[in-house]
C-alpha cells in the first residue's frame, strides 16, 4: 500500500534513510483494517552501532554550535511540520489507527509546538554568576552527550518531538527507537529535522523491539535514556541505565483518578471523562479511568455519558465524521476484552458497551462499568483501552485516600465548582499532573509527567531542560592561594 510520506527504508541514520534487510522483519499493520501496509527491519548490531557511532560523531561539534543557531533549525522544522500537518496526520492514522479528526489537531502539531518551545529556549541557556567577596563562581549548562530516547505506540509524532526538541536544544544527539507496533512517524520526523538543517547524525531512528532498546540503553556511549512505556518496561530500562549511571527520564503508566463532586458542573464532568477514558480509544498513559462520581449525582452522570457515548461515530478513521477509532493491535483489543470480562466476573454494573464492534480492524465499544469497587481488577490495573470505571463516594476524605491508594501517579483531575475545594484536592493529590475541571491537557509549555510508579523526571516546560543537561561549577579565585604545607 501506497500513502502519503512513506518512509523509503526502515532506518534513518546520519542524514539518510537507511536500509538492512537481515534484521528481523516487523509488519507494518493499519489497525483499522488489520492490512499490512509496510514491512520494516529490526536494527542488526551493525546498525545500532552505525546510529550510535554517528550520533558520538556529532554532538561535539552540535554543541559547538550557538542555541540561536540550534533553536533556528528547530523552529524551521516546526514549520515544516506544521506545513506538512495534513500529510503527517494521514501517516499517523495509518500507524496507530487514531481518527485523523484526532490525528490532525494533536500529533504532528503537539511536536511542531515542543520544536518551537524549545526552539525559542535554546539561546537562553546560560549559566550564572555567583560572587563570593573577591572571589567569584560561575555555572556553564552543558550537554549530556548521547541520548536515547525510547518510544510508545500511542503517539509516535509526539513523542519523537517531546523527546528530540529539549534534547536537540541542550547541544545533545539523539538515537530514538519507536515501538515496533508504531514505526513509520518517527522516520519523518527525523527526515524534516535534517531537511531543516540538523547535521548528519544529531538525529537517528532506527527500528526493533526489546532487545534493540537493551542494546541501546546499556551501551557505554550512551549518556542519557529516555522511555514511554509501561511500568514493568521501565523497571528493566531503569536497572539497566542505573548500572551505567546513566541520566533517565520515565515517563510511565497510571491508573489515575478523576473526582466528580456533587457540585460539579455534569456536562463539562462527562466531558472531561471522555476525554480521560474514550480519546485515542482510550490509548492514553494519563488516562483518568477510575471515576469517582458523587453518590447523589451518579445516576444523572451515567445517564448522560451513555447519551454523549451514543453519539461516537465509529468506522474509517480516515473518514472526516469518525470520532473513535481502532484499537493499535489484535493483541491489545484482546488485553482490553479480558478486562473486561473480568470485570463482568467481578460484579460490576455494565452501563454501556463491553462488545466488539462488527468492523474488519481491531474496533471495541466505549465501555462503561458502574458499581466498581476499589478492590476490582479493573479499578487497580492499567487496562490501557476504552474502559471506564465509575465509583461511588459522599466524603472528600474518603474519596482522597481511596484515589490516592495506588502505586500509580501520574494524573488526576477534579471537577467542582468550589474554588477552595478544587485547590485543596489538587494539592492532596499523589500525582504529578493534575487537572481542574478540565482532563488531558497537555500543553507543551507546562511539565509533564508523574510520580511513585509512574515516573520519574519531567517532560516539555523549562524544566524538562535540568533532564537533558548538566551544571559545570567553575570557581575563579582572584588573589593568592595559601595551602597548609
Amino acid at each position: 500500500m501506497t500513502y502519503p510520506t512513506q518512509p523509503t527504508a526502515s532506518h534513518f541514520i546520519n542524514g539518510a534513510y537507511v536500509e538492512d534487510t537481515s534484521g528481523t522483519p516487523i509488519p507494518v499493520i493499519y489497525p483499522a483494517t488489520g492490512e499490512v501496509i509496510a514491512t520494516v527491519h529490526a536494527a542488526t548490531p551493525e546498525i545500532i552501532d552505525q546510529a550510535l557511532s554517528c550520533a558520538c560523531a556529532a554532538q561535539a561539534e552540535w554543541a559547538a554550535m550557538s542555541g540561536t543557531e540550534r533553536g533556528r533549525i528547530l523552529r524551521r522544522a516546526a514549520d515544516i511540520i506544521r506545513e506538512r500537518n495534513h500529510e503527517l496526520s494521514i501517516l499517523e492514522t495509518y500507524d496507530t489507527g487514531k481518527p485523523y479528526q484526532e490525528t490532525s489537531v494533536a500529533d504532528a502539531t503537539s511536536g511542531a509546538d515542543a520544536l518551537e518551545y524549545f526552539g525559542g529556549m535554546a539561546a537562553t541557556l546560560t549559566g550564572e554568576h555567583i560572587q563570593l567577596g573577591e572571589d567569584w563562581v560561575y555555572t556553564r549548562r552543558e550537554p549530556l552527550g548521547v541520548c536515547v530516547g525510547i518510544g510508545a505506540w500511542n503517539y509516535p509524532t509526539q513523542i519523537a518531538c517531546w523527546k528530540g526538541a529539549p534534547a536537540l536544544a541542550c547541544g545533545n544527539t539523539m538515537v530514538f527507537k519507536p515501538s515496533e507496533t508504531t514505526p513509520l512517524c518517527a522516520l519523518k520526523i527525523a527526515e524534516i529535522l535534517h531537511e531543516a538543517g540538523l547535521p548528519a547524525g544529531v538525529y537517528n531512528v532506527i527500528q526493533g523491539m526489546g532487545e534493540v532498546g537493551g542494546a541501546l540503553v546499556s551501551d557505554p556511549r550512551v549518556d542519557k535514556v529516555s522511555l514511554t512505556g509501561s511500568v514493568p518496561t521501565g523497571r528493566k530500562v531503569y536497572a539497566a541505565a542505573a548500572a551505567g549511571i546513566k541520566h533517565v527520564t520515565m515517563e510511565l503508566g497510571g491508573k489515575s483518578p478523576i473526582l466528580v463532586f456533587e457540585d460539579a458542573d455534569i456536562e463539562n464532568a462527562v466531558s472531561g471523562a471522555i476525554l480521560g477514558n474514550f480519546y485515542s480509544s482510550g490509548q492514553v498513559c494519563s488516562n483518568g479511568t477510575r471515576v469517582f462520581v458523587h453518590a447523589d449525582i451518579k445516576e444523572a452522570f451515567l445517564k448522560r455519558l451513555s447519551e454523549r457515548l451514543a453519539g461516537a461515530v465509529i468506522g474509517d478513521p480516515m473518514q472526516p465524521e469518525t470520532s473513535f477509532g481502532p484499537m493499535v493491535s489484535q493483541r491489545q483489543m484482546d488485553i482490553v476484552l479480558g478486562y473486561i470480562e473480568k470485570g463482568k466476573a467481578e460484579g460490576a454494573r455494565l452501563v454501556y458497551g463491553g462488545a466488539r464492534v462488527d468492523h474488519e480492524g481491531f474496533f471495541l465499544q466505549p465501555t462503561v462499568f458502574a458499581d466498581v469497587t476499589d478492590d476490582m481488577m479493573i479499578a487497580r490495573e492499567e487496562i490501557f483501552g476504552p474502559v471506564m470505571a465509575v465509583l461511588d463516594f459522599t466524603e472528600e476524605a474518603d474519596v482522597m485516600a481511596r484515589a490516592n491508594d495506588t502505586e500509580f501517579g501520574l494524573a488526576a483531575g477534579v471537577f467542582t465548582r468550589d474554588l477552595s475545594r478544587a485547590h485543596r484536592v489538587a494539592a492532596g493529590f499523589e500525582a504529578g499532573t493534575c487537572y481542574i475541571n478540565t482532563y488531558n491537557d497537555a500543553p507543551v509549555e507546562a511539565p509533564f509527567g508523574g510520580s511513585k510508579a509512574s515516573g520519574v523526571g519531567r517532560e516539555n516546560s523549562k524544566a524538562a531542560i535540568a533532564h537533558y543537561s548538566q551544571l559545570k561549577s567553575v570557581y575563579v579565585r582572584m588573589g593568592d592561594l595559601e595551602a597548609p604545607f
